[in-house]
């Protein structure tokens, strides 16, 4: 990426951020060569805390890539917030069943316009008690259907340090070591061309998770890492007579 072609509002960004993560943090940044130098790709990452943003896109942007994020749509239209946001690239998802047609049009152009788009599989961040990933949802696997696009695995351990979901605690001291390494493009050649089935996404879902938490056992120096978290599911409530049953909703 030619700094020069940052324009203003994305160099604004890097001059506020940068200067603040580089005093917080110690960083150990390897595998960056398995990020492509241009075109499409998708940056899949596992998710252990609010700082995992900020420390992804210090690392891509050192790797020579813009980060390009979703967020929200009704972020972008808050008044200068939205104007922002959109002139840094990111990419505005509308949230429910209703809009996920036209959120999934919005990732594809942003992947064919060569843009390195970050996405958590898991949807939020982990809730293994130890912060190992959970199970993924199926966005990233049916966007690398469509466009084709190489699928990077990142993995990253430290930005709990800056802050912890589990507690919500600040890491308020300076050097924070973050270490963050991206491998080289998962591989998902079995499903070219197949159907978006959900035994399809679900398994290339599957494929990815298992990649991640791999490369994230490798990192701790875990030999037998968790298998798959997810979340205990609850007992449902029997309806009171003359109440309605709503069914659960299944979001990819």
């Amino acid at each position: 990426m030619a700094r020069r072609r940052l324009g203003f509002w994305r160099r604004l960004v890097v001059m506020l951020v940068k200067p603040v993560l580089t005093g917080w943090t110690r960083r150990t940044w390897t595998g960056m060569e398995h990020i492509p130098a241009t075109g499409g790709a998708i940056i899949v990452a596992n998710h252990l805390s609010h700082a995992d943003p900020v420390v992804i896109g210090h690392y891509l942007y050192d790797a020579g890539r813009w980060p390009s994020f979703l967020a929200k749509a009704s972020v972008f239209r808050v008044p200068v917030v939205g104007y922002i946001i959109s002139r840094c690239q990111q990419i505005p998802v509308e949230r429910g069943s209703v809009d996920a047609a036209r959120s999934l049009d919005t990732l594809v152009t942003a992947v064919k316009d060569g843009s390195s788009v970050i996405i958590y599989p898991e949807g939020t961040t982990t809730k293994e008690p130890a912060l190992w990933p959970m199970r993924g949802k199926t966005g990233a696997a049916r966007l690398a259907l469509i466009t084709g696009a190489p699928v990077i695995p990142v993995v990253m351990d430290g930005p709990q340090a800056m802050f912890d979901p589990r507690t919500g605690k600040v890491g308020v001291k300076a050097r924070i070591p973050v270490r963050v390494h991206a491998g080289p493009a998962i591989d998902l050649t079995r499903w070219a061309g197949a159907a978006p089935t959900r035994h399809t996404l679900d398994s290339m879902t599957e494929a990815i998770m298992l990649h991640l938490r791999d490369m994230l056992a490798e990192m701790r120096g875990v030999t037998d890492p968790p298998p798959l978290w997810a979340p205990p599911r609850q007992r449902k409530e029997t309806p009171a007579a003359g109440e309605p049953v709503v069914p659960n909703g299944d979001q990819a």
